[in-house]
């Protein structure tokens, strides 16, 4: 079981979340009654839509996780999943995307751009300490 189904299986259990398909048409979504709050693309890729206001409010502390990949202007972050640790951490942000919905204005306003999807190249650990 990869890393991102672990970390799914775990995340549908959550009262305030459901499986469907994600809207860029690449994997499975989770989301809210508000809206779509993760995308699992692979088996070690997820992308969370933690709104821009949680991003600039966390922006230092995204920015100093090596699993992190924030894309400047997009209101979702790309999480790399390699250890149990990463799947924490996801955990974790999901709980503050969860509640950024919650307060956001309008599904509409939190959603006018899409997941990282095709705008993000992860590499593996290896290959980026090579590059």
């Amino acid at each position: 079981m990869t890393l991102a189904q672990r970390a799914l299986d775990r995340l549908t259990g959550w009262p305030d979340l459901t499986a469907a398909p994600a809207s860029c048409g690449a994997g499975r979504a989770l989301r809210s009654v508000r809206a779509e709050i993760a995308h699992f693309h692979s088996g070690r890729d997820v992308d969370l839509h933690l709104t821009r206001r949680a991003i600039q409010r966390f922006h230092y502390d995204l920015g100093g996780s090596s699993a992190i990949h924030l894309v400047p202007g997009s209101c979702w972050v790309t999480v790399h999943l390699d250890c149990d640790a990463d799947v924490d951490l996801l955990l974790s942000l999901m709980s503050i995307a969860l509640k950024a919905h919650q307060t956001s204005p309008s599904p509409a306003a939190s959603a006018s751009n899409g997941c990282n999807f095709h705008r993000v190249t992860v590499l593996p650990g290896n290959a980026a300490a090579e590059g």
